[in-house]
């Protein structure tokens, strides 16, 4: 691949600036911690570093490729390309990635939402210049060789026979095809009709139409900014313009009912929710948490669980609720999710439902308030601790904003969420177009106009 071999000079730059700073400021790096660094090139390419002097890098590309920018000519290609991550390149064979990859004891990853594909490499700091020629590769130059994308067909067998096996993702996937008409709607995995008709032509079209430097974020941990930058300007400068504009979504409504022999119901009813960014946004999320986010302490009663709370009042059956709550760039889903027994699926389907509209009618205190504010800046807090979450967040706030909103920041923006505005959330989830997903033993489960 034209250029790889200057990632080796990057990388000695790199080294050598960073044993200058730890060396010089070994004492003072606990003290002075660094902050999160944004730039965005001319090419619409973004880089976003955070520099945490640790022995262990990570790095990952993200772009703007999800699921929700296939067509009905495509759909499943976003599947197969997670699974052809560790193909041949123009720069590297499959075996190369894999062994230069092991050699150092690193590893290279890729994920997919509906919004974006993400590329991740983890390695020693002293590594980062052998794996980042494999990330470079996999993300610039694929060859995606026929007789290659023709051995992925039994692996995204393989793919969707796990995925049927856990009723959650299967009604994630069923929730979301009922209530968008369009790109949101798509499936994470490929269709049945699909299965063995996507080609490397369909593969190479989508990744020329999307990976864009206009459409990619370039994400490091553990890195220095500018010899990240300077990677960032030389290898990720490869195709001009916006790439495939993805279609508005549109919400719509509806509703789906998988009939099996599974004894336990699985079902989530939702209305429209809010887009990342928005004021709306940390309303439903503070929601969530007064309803119940899930549980906080292993094998607990979720006391403070205002779903569970009133659901127990309806029954005496084994169940489990939380409230359903996710973002998309332009849309999102908001509602409650619920595991029941079959003979008792009504009960717990309405209740959970009459406790939301119990918070549309104000029936929320301040001790509920302030308590779900300090649950979801807990659990975002948390969150951080892990360098995977770091690096996502990082990510996406990188190609939705073009910046980094910082822990102290999102802290308070959830502290400014008023009573009101939680409310008013409720209420649009009372007054708002429904959608329903269930699976299970559906003899007694109701329909959504019956809810």
């Amino acid at each position: 691949m034209k250029g790889i071999r200057g990632i080796s000079q990057l990388s000695r730059l790199y080294t050598a600036q960073a044993a200058r700073k730890v060396d010089v400021a070994a004492e003072s790096v606990k003290f002075h911690p660094q902050d999160v660094q944004v730039t965005k090139l001319p090419s619409g390419l973004v880089i976003a570093s955070l520099e945490n002097y640790s022995p262990a890098s990570k790095i990952g590309v993200f772009i703007k490729a999800g699921c929700r920018y296939e067509s009905p000519g495509n759909q499943g290609v976003t599947h197969l390309l997670r699974l052809a991550a560790n193909l041949t390149t123009k720069g590297a064979s499959a075996f190369k990635i894999c062994q230069g990859v092991e050699a150092v004891g690193g590893s290279l990853s890729v994920t997919s939402s509906r919004e974006n594909m993400v590329y991740s490499v983890d390695c020693l700091r002293d590594h980062i210049d052998t794996v980042m020629e494999y990330l470079i590769n996999v993300t610039t130059a694929p060859e995606f060789r026929p007789w290659e994308v023709s051995d992925l067909t039994s692996r995204v067998k393989m793919d969707k026979a796990l995925a049927s096996q856990s009723p959650q993702i299967g009604l994630i996937e069923d929730l979301h095809a009922a209530a968008f008409k369009n790109a949101l709607s798509n499936s994470l995995y490929c269709p049945d009709y699909m299965v063995g008709n996507i080609n490397s032509d369909h593969l190479h079209h989508y990744v020329e139409n999307n990976f864009t430097s206009s459409r990619m974020a370039l994400v490091g941990l553990g890195v220095d900014h500018t010899v990240l930058t300077q990677v960032g300007e030389q290898f990720l400068n490869i195709r001009s313009g916006m790439g495939t504009v993805g279609t508005k979504v549109q919400y719509r409504g509806g509703e789906t009912r998988n009939q099996n022999s599974n004894s336990l119901v699985h079902s989530a009813v939702v209305t429209e929710g809010a887009h990342i960014g928005s004021e709306e946004a940390w309303a439903y999320s503070v929601l969530q948490h007064v309803l119940g986010a899930g549980p906080y302490i292993k094998r607990g009663s979720n006391t403070t669980n205002k779903l569970i709370q009133g659901i127990s009042k309806t029954t005496s059956e084994p169940f489990d609720a939380s409230a359903f709550n996710v973002s998309y760039s332009d849309s999102g889903l908001f509602g409650v999710y619920t595991i029941s027994q079959a003979a008792s699926a009504t009960d717990v389907i309405q209740a959970a439902v009459g406790q939301v509209k119990a918070v549309a009618d104000g029936d929320l205190d301040a001790a509920a308030l302030t308590r779900a504010k300090t649950q979801l800046k807990a659990q975002y807090l948390m969150s951080l601790e892990s360098s995977d979450s770091v690096l996502e967040a990082m990510g996406n706030q990188a190609l939705i904003a073009g910046s980094y909103l910082s822990p102290e920041a999102v802290a308070q923006k959830i502290d400014t969420v008023a009573t009101a505005d939680v409310v008013n959330a409720a209420q649009k989830f009372v007054s708002g177009t429904k959608s329903m997903a269930s699976t299970g033993n559906l003899v007694k489960t109701p329909f959504i106009d019956e809810i």
